[in-house]
């Protein structure tokens, strides 16, 4: 026999089930970012997110609001900190033409595109409290838009 005990507050969520009480914690934070795929590495405002939360194991969703945005993970590096942005312009053109951009005249359908192609939301798992990232792994935003921004992460953490 299966059961499910819901206990809701406004920021966190509690569940009790089979006997293992599974917590539901969400914050956000917010980054400054570069325009043209400007890359900025969260992972410690993820890590420092779960350092606080009192968690130990679970799952952590880290999600970036808008629909020129990306959320990823790469090797935080110089040379794919030029790569990245070199394979995005060839894949989707900033110069191409976009039916958005006819739509709104932003100039930004290639960064509409890129997001949607890159995923705005990234899972990972944690262990004692660690993201379990590999070692050259870190989380990623990148702002795909035409103009600098500041971008809206969620963190929402499942877990025991």
């Amino acid at each position: 026999m299966h059961y499910l005990v819901i206990k809701s507050t406004f920021d966190n969520f509690n569940c009790l089930m089979l006997g293992v009480i599974v917590k539901i914690k969400t914050e956000n934070f917010q980054v400054e970012t570069k325009s043209f795929n400007g890359i900025v590495d969260i992972t410690e405002d993820v890590q420092k997110i779960l350092d606080n939360s009192g968690m130990k194991e679970g799952n952590a969703l880290v999600f970036a609001i808008g629909s020129t945005v990306g959320i990823t993970t790469i090797e935080y590096e110089p040379g794919l900190l030029k790569d990245y942005p070199d394979f995005m312009e060839r894949i989707v053109p900033a110069k191409s033409k976009y039916h958005h951009d006819e739509t709104w005249h932003d100039g930004n359908g290639f960064a509409h595109v890129r997001s949607s192609l890159q995923g705005t939301s990234f899972t990972v798992p944690f262990v004692d409290a660690k993201l379990m990232l590999g070692t050259w792994q870190q989380i990623i935003l990148v702002n795909f838009d035409n103009r600098a921004r500041k971008r809206n992460i969620i963190v929402q953490l499942i877990g025991e």
